[in-house]
């Protein structure tokens, strides 16, 4: 019997041909109940992947990209909306934001760049503070400018300034670490006074300390402005870097930067409340909505030319929309699963041709068509699982790398990476069943006789 096995082996691939002699041999020669084992399987279908270990690599590759690709995206994803909540969440729940209707109102002065009118005015913010009782704490109109020029000596940067009032501070938590905010009596005088950022700080004046710079000179479109504070580091929200801002008196900023000239009030950016309560944000977003309608004289909501957005609400919103990007993003990039499942399926059949006459010998040797459908299904998972494994390491890979370029959190989410294995073990039995099976039905005659 030893001799015809041997005979019927030089069939096979001459790769495996020593090694799959001695296991046919020791099949043989060992009783056994109808069918092999789950771990000689796994060793025969482990034998025919290394066999052919580049093919089993460019097999696998599908699958690779497709698991990098959705651990890379949704760990991204993740980190981006943590680091815009983390950003959120350092606000409080208790503030409260005032700002321009979409298109609204009669056409008040001012522009919003990009387009659309600008309808909140320093008067309302005025008006707000007014009125204004124990329940707010804090008031901050703000106008803002993007990538100003900022010079200090031989030095300089761009920076985003904000003119603004005092309570800046308590509303937008932007704590100091040296110096102090200006007054309202730098406010009133339009004076030249700048809090700036600790990225600012090292740009203009790399050898100096927070506390030894206060009293410097910075110049802001080519007018010289008194260092008086200097901010603590604070985190970045994604493209938002606040480390960047210089915070200057709202008066002075309608002076010296938004020299436009307006028929009416100035309008600002928006207007920041700080409720002191968070029991009471609800009650205050309340009353700011029927005080800025008497101010701007509007009797029906549906003519508002302003809205009044509640912190959490903002948050609870911003949360959902980059949940739902990265769910698009992470079935996107699923999609790749789906094309290397689909090259498994073809290089399979490729293996159940090449491999006939294999299939034949292990027939003819005693082997039911459940242990050849079984090793070939295992070969295909095998290929799906591994290339999974790989394409998670290197989607953390990436995952680490592209967040450290961004300045978010790495979050990589478990339950995306089960999910993006299963998926991929559940690729490699969906398009490995029917190359198995095509392997089981093959008659041993004919397979024999293959060329």
């Amino acid at each position: 019997m030893s001799e015809l096995i041997r005979k019927q082996a030089q069939l096979l691939p001459p790769v495996n041909e020593a090694e799959d002699l001695e296991e046919f041999i020791r099949f043989e020669d060992e009783p056994r109940s109808g069918r092999l084992s789950f771990a000689e399987i796994l060793k025969i279908a482990w034998r025919s992947i290394r066999a052919n270990m580049l093919r089993s690599i460019l097999t696998a590759l599908g699958v690779i990209i497709g698991v990098a690709a959705v651990v890379a995206l949704v760990s991204v994803g993740n980190g981006v909306r943590q680091n815009v909540t983390n950003r959120f969440s350092s606000f409080g729940t208790n503030l409260l934001t005032i700002s321009s209707g979409q298109g609204g109102g009669g056409g008040p002065p001012g522009l919003v760049r990009g387009g659309g009118a600008q309808t909140v005015t320093l008067a309302d913010a005025e008006g707000i503070a007014a009125l204004a009782d124990k329940r707010i704490s804090g008031i901050a109109p703000a106008l803002q400018s993007n990538s100003q020029q900022i010079k200090a000596g031989s030095n300089n940067t761009t920076a985003t300034l904000i003119g603004t009032w005092p309570d800046y501070e308590t509303v937008q938590n932007a704590p100091l670490q040296a110096g102090s905010y200006f007054s309202s009596d730098d406010l009133d005088k339009r004076r030249r006074v700048a809090v700036i950022g600790t990225d600012v700080l090292t740009e203009l004046f790399p050898d100096t300390t927070a506390s030894a710079l206060i009293g410097q000179s910075i110049k802001i479109a080519n007018i010289s402005y008194d260092v008086v504070g200097v901010l603590k580091e604070q985190a970045t929200a994604g493209f938002s870097n606040p480390n960047s801002n210089i915070i200057i008196p709202i008066n002075t900023y309608l002076q010296r930067i938004e020299r436009s000239e307006y028929q009416g009030e100035p309008t600002v950016r928006s207007i920041a409340v700080h409720v002191t309560d968070a029991r009471d944000v609800t009650a205050v977003e309340t009353d700011l909505t029927t005080l800025m309608a008497n101010l701007h004289e509007k009797t029906n909501s549906a003519d508002y030319d302003f809205n009044v957005r509640n912190q959490a609400a903002q948050l609870e919103s911003v949360t959902a929309v980059f949940s739902t990007l990265t769910l698009f993003l992470g079935a996107i990039a699923g999609i790749s699963l789906l094309v290397g499942g689909i090259g498994i399926m073809n290089i399979m059949l490729v293996s159940v041709t090449e491999r006939t006459r294999e299939i034949g010998v292990r027939k003819a040797l005693g082997a039911k068509p459940r242990d050849i459908l079984s090793q070939f299904l295992l070969e295909a998972i095998l290929l799906s699982c591994v290339g999974g494994l790989i394409g998670i390491s290197i989607g953390v890979i990436i995952a680490y790398f592209s967040t450290k370029a961004l300045s978010v959190p790495l979050v990589v989410s478990l339950p995306s990476i089960v999910l993006a294995f299963a998926f991929s073990a559940a690729v490699g039995i969906f398009f490995g069943f029917y190359p198995a099976q095509r392997a089981a039905k093959l008659d041993p005659v004919d397979s024999l006789r293959y060329e």
